[in-house]
């Protein structure tokens, strides 16, 4: 696990007695903003990019040919996610000062927070002001912070989390994942999903597509096996994430994931800030109300983060990314969530009621294939179409009651859709299995040269007889006519014999199959039920005849 350095030469222990005078404090915003960059519809759950306020922020002539540094901040709505960034955007107000929490009295602004149970932020919001930090080799960066939409609350779609999750983590250099009290295995499986459907989206996959990662650990409740602090995480962290031999595929598969994904990862653990904090619905941020263990950690944590030292600048693919650069990154990767290019995101009951339900699926259509192939398959004689119908109409039932006898997730309604694909493939298959046994019928398979055959012994009638008699221009016609039906003729019976040209093939079946059903079919019928009829009328006056002739007699 990569070891990650705190600033111990910039920022020294704050002495929280000391107290300002209200009107001596100086707004630590000076003046700056949140500004909403990407937009969330909660209605169709959809998101859009505020190119206009990203590119006021990001544009800046003495910004927009920096390197830039993205802090971005995620994880499950109401744990502290933007109170958390306002400690951050006083460090980087004041990084000259030693005392940068502010004093005593001086109430926490900049990020939109507030305390309760319902979310606050939607979408992504930025900083409005970038920040200008000289490195110790003398090079400028730009510090952009990042509040992130709360995951898992009561108005947002596992995709909506994805969604938000996946972009910040593709725009920041530095994700910190913010988690309450402990590392879950949903929390890492969560992570897995949100991180994957990120490196989806990006067109050239990289050995590791993001940078750093922080865990932090929100109101550590075991210091007494892993002290707080960085050390304390990463030690945390290096067994939470271990890869076992006993362990089961799964759970290694979640791990061998995150290691592929970041080229950094750490762990940070933080105390509760105290009950003044959770429980006082006045809190407005005031150091006073705050556990000092926290203030202490708290003090740790933001250098780690946003010191020059450890400030870690945006790449992708080995080149640095500028703040121009970043605006276009974001163009390009909004278009790609509003798009249908990447699989929708499910929750775990979903994924699985669907794969549990496409099994039976799955399974049923199998047993009809099978029987089908029983009874037409390549091996069976031709089979009357009437007699065709009746079994599959027979299988069809059979595999739908099997398909229903299935123990299946999500319930009756989920899986009545899953029943109407089923009888729809069904179908599809039937279809195939009708055209295979056609195939076998030796009249219908030698339809084409009857029907050419036809047509030119018709035209041959039609031109010796339209000659005899002078009438050339119908003879000429005719004789076209058997001529093109001769070549038609050789060059099916070559395509035939050769597998080339299937196209040609295939047109002259279907002019043969649409001159069949057309013409010749409708006349042959017809004369046939003439046939019938005069056959029928000639027995009843021959019988007729014989009757009267038996009464003359008698």
């Amino acid at each position: 696990m990569e070891e990650l350095s705190t600033n111990t030469n910039r920022v020294a222990p704050c002495a929280m007695e000391e107290k300002l005078e209200p009107e001596e404090e100086e707004p630590v915003t000076h003046g700056a903003q949140p500004i909403q960059i990407v937009l969330a519809d909660q209605d169709d759950h959809m998101f859009e990019l505020n190119a206009v306020a990203l590119e006021k922020i990001l544009m800046q002539e003495q910004l927009k040919d920096l390197n830039v540094v993205v802090l971005s901040v995620a994880g499950a709505f109401r744990k502290g996610k933007s109170f958390l960034l306002d400690f951050m955007l006083r460090y980087m107000y004041s990084q000259s000062s030693e005392s940068w929490m502010g004093g005593n009295d001086e109430p926490l602004t900049g990020f939109s927070w507030r305390g309760g149970c319902e979310r606050e932020t939607t979408g992504i919001q930025a900083w409005s002001e970038v920040f200008v930090v000289e490195k110790e080799d003398g090079s400028k960066v730009a510090v952009l912070l990042i509040d992130t939409q709360g995951a898992f609350d009561s108005q947002s779609t596992i995709k909506d989390c994805a969604t938000v999750f996946a972009l910040s983590t593709m725009i920041s250099s530095i994700q910190v994942y913010n988690l309450s009290q402990n590392i879950q295995e949903d929390d890492l499986q969560h992570l897995q999903l949100f991180t994957e459907y990120g490196r989806l989206a990006i067109e050239e996959v990289y050995e590791k597509p993001f940078q750093k990662l922080l865990f932090l650990i929100r109101d550590w409740c075991y210091p007494y096996e892993h002290k707080y602090g960085l050390a304390g995480g990463n030690r945390f962290l290096e067994h939470r994430l271990q890869v076992k031999q006993n362990q089961h595929e799964e759970l290694q598969n979640v791990r061998k994931h995150i290691h592929s994904c970041f080229s950094s990862i750490g762990c940070f653990l933080l105390p509760h800030p105290g009950l003044k904090v959770a429980t006082n619905p006045h809190f407005d941020g005031r150091l006073k109300d705050i556990d000092d263990e926290f203030k202490k950690e708290l003090q740790n944590l933001v250098p780690l983060l946003l010191a020059p030292e450890n400030l870690v600048e945006k790449d992708i693919n080995g080149a640095k990314v500028t703040c121009r650069d970043l605006l276009e990154y974001f163009k390009a990767y909004i278009k790609i969530y509003q798009g249908d290019e990447l699989p929708h995101p499910k929750s775990m009951l979903q994924a699985t009621a669907e794969a549990n339900n496409l099994t039976a699926v799955a399974g049923a259509k199998d047993t009809y294939s099978r029987s089908m192939e029983q009874i037409c398959g390549g091996d069976q004689p031709y089979l009357a179409p009437i007699d065709l119908q009746r079994h599959h109409e027979d299988l069809k039932q059979t595999s739908v009651q099997k398909f229903r006898s299935v123990k299946k997730m999500g319930g009756a309604e989920f899986s009545q859709r899953y029943q109407e694909q089923l009888e729809s493939e069904l179908d599809e298959v039937y279809s195939s299995f009708v055209k295979h046994n056609e195939s076998k019928n030796i009249f219908y398979a030698a339809r084409t040269p009857a029907t050419l055959f036809a047509v030119m012994f018709f035209a041959y009638i039609v031109s010796t007889v339209t000659g005899f008699i002078g009438l050339s221009a119908i003879a000429a016609l005719a004789s076209l006519v058997m001529g093109v039906s001769l070549m038609s003729l050789c060059a099916w019976a070559y395509v035939r014999y050769s597998g080339e040209y299937r196209e040609v093939g295939v047109a002259i079946d279907l002019t043969a199959e649409a001159l069949w059903e057309q013409v010749l079919k409708p006349m042959t019928e017809q004369y046939m039920e003439e046939n019938i009829r005069q056959t029928v009328v000639n027995s009843i006056r021959a019988s007729l005849s014989e009757q009267m002739s038996g009464c003359i007699k008698t």
